[in-house]
């Protein structure tokens, strides 16, 4: 399995949208953290975007996932950015 930062932009009319929408995206991740495929996730501070850290076979499956989103669904997402990362040090270290 390969890890990947994927990062969120929201867009800057969506945050009434994605208030309404936070519980139903918020199940979703803890259900993919409960499976193991979503190693952390969390908002940043400045509320115009995220970081999820993904466990998967590919991009493919990635993005498979990713479609299921809630938040996709309700296009609050104006972008993202997919990265493969190796993570060699911390408490992710071991999911590399």
């Amino acid at each position: 399995m390969t890890v990947f930062a994927v990062e969120y932009v929201y867009d800057a009319e969506s945050a009434d949208v994605r208030a309404a929408t936070r519980p139903s995206h918020r199940e979703w991740t803890a259900g993919l953290a409960e499976e193991g495929v979503l190693l952390a996730s969390g908002p940043y501070g400045d509320g115009a975007g995220a970081l999820l850290i993904f466990k998967a076979a590919d991009e493919n499956a990635l993005n498979d996932i990713l479609k299921q989103d809630p938040f996709a669904a309700a296009g609050v997402i104006s972008g993202t950015r997919t990265t493969e990362w190796a993570p060699v040090t911390g408490l992710l270290a071991d999911h590399a």
